[in-house]
């Protein structure tokens, strides 16, 4: 099984893929699709689609896994990361019905064993589960990859978690 995990973002957004092979979490790649803010809202969101049909065609996952957002203070922000993940969403919507979401307390909590964990412990405990040297960069592709191995962690209660 591969899983790819999206951490949505309008100028970062990270993901992370990763192989299941015997039961064990392996990374096959982890990285970010940036955009600038020189180039236009919808020059940014077709980047996005863009780099995310790309990802999918080349990697070609079975599952999908996407941070559910959660943030409310700066609603300007907040519809423009709502935005990036419609984009990201769309991409991957014409690729597969197999798009599950987890709130970032359920990925701390998965990865961490703590619900309430900063960036810096879920880095670290990505890096030990998939026994790298070093934490993942930019800190969203961490994300992502968190979000991936969360869903891989879910097992047969992955279904709880599909979008609806």
């Amino acid at each position: 099984m591969r899983i790819l995990g999206i951490d949505p973002g309008l100028a970062t957004m990270g993901y992370g893929i990763i192989d299941i092979i015997d039961h064990k979490p392996v990374l096959v790649k982890a990285g970010a699709v940036i955009t600038t803010p020189n180039m236009r809202m919808f020059e940014r969101l077709k980047k996005i689609n863009d780099d995310v049909r790309n990802l999918l065609a080349l990697y070609k996952p079975d599952d999908i896994a996407f941070e559910e957002l959660f943030f409310a203070r700066n609603v300007t922000t907040a519809l423009n990361v709502g935005a990036a993940r419609g984009s990201a969403l769309c991409a991957c919507a014409a690729y597969t019905d197999q798009i599950y979401e987890y709130t970032p307390m359920q990925i701390k909590q998965a990865v961490t064993s703590y619900g309430l964990a900063d960036k810096h412990q879920v880095q670290q405990m990505v890096k030990l589960m998939l026994k790298l040297p070093d934490i993942i960069r930019p800190d969203d592709a961490a994300d992502a990859v968190a979000a991936a191995l969360t869903h891989f962690n879910s097992g047969h209660m992955k279904s709880q978690f599909l979008m609806k």
